[in-house]
């Protein structure tokens, strides 16, 4: 006759005091929990897009592809200008930004450093061991009159 023992569910102190990157399904021992990298791209990238300061997120070509494909019915690329790495506890995030211009950039980073952090880190129980973010382009309020024809009408020369 075999003995078998059993594991009692972690308390409340104990699922409190679980470190980032721990997975639940293995503190109670009952199966395994996998997240693909495309769910963690999508929650840094929302992460990102809502701090202040951010124009846009990919680089020249990624936002022109991103233009296209939101004439096209269906939602948008959430993880345009973003990038991961996934592994079982930890997740690394780059991300790829257009500035606001006059936002000061280094408090930008840092903004977007912690937001993506803390949503990553909630919603997914996996530690971010680094979020790099990248600069690629400042944004002017007068690009967006150009760009669609509403600048000034007036000639600058007579």
């Amino acid at each position: 006759m075999t003995s078998t023992t059993t594991k009692p569910a972690a308390t409340a102190d104990e699922s409190k005091a679980a470190k980032p990157g721990t997975a639940v399904a293995t503190q109670v021992g009952r199966g395994s929990t996998n997240i693909a990298d495309v769910v963690v791209s999508k929650i840094a990238g929302i992460a990102a897009r809502e701090v202040d300061g951010v124009y846009d997120l990919g680089g020249q070509a990624a936002r022109v592809v991103g233009r296209i494909r939101e004439t096209l019915p269906g939602a948008p690329d959430l993880t345009q200008g973003v990038t991961v790495e996934v592994g079982e506890r930890q997740a690394a995030v780059d991300v790829t930004i257009v500035a606001e211009y006059g936002v000061a950039i280094h408090d930008l980073a840092a903004g977007i450093r912690s937001n993506v952090i803390d949503a990553v880190e909630s919603m997914t129980g996996l530690e971010v061991t680094e979020v790099n973010v990248t600069v690629h382009d400042v944004h002017f309020a007068d690009d967006d009159d150009v760009a669609t024809g509403e600048a000034s009408a007036e000639s600058r020369v007579q």
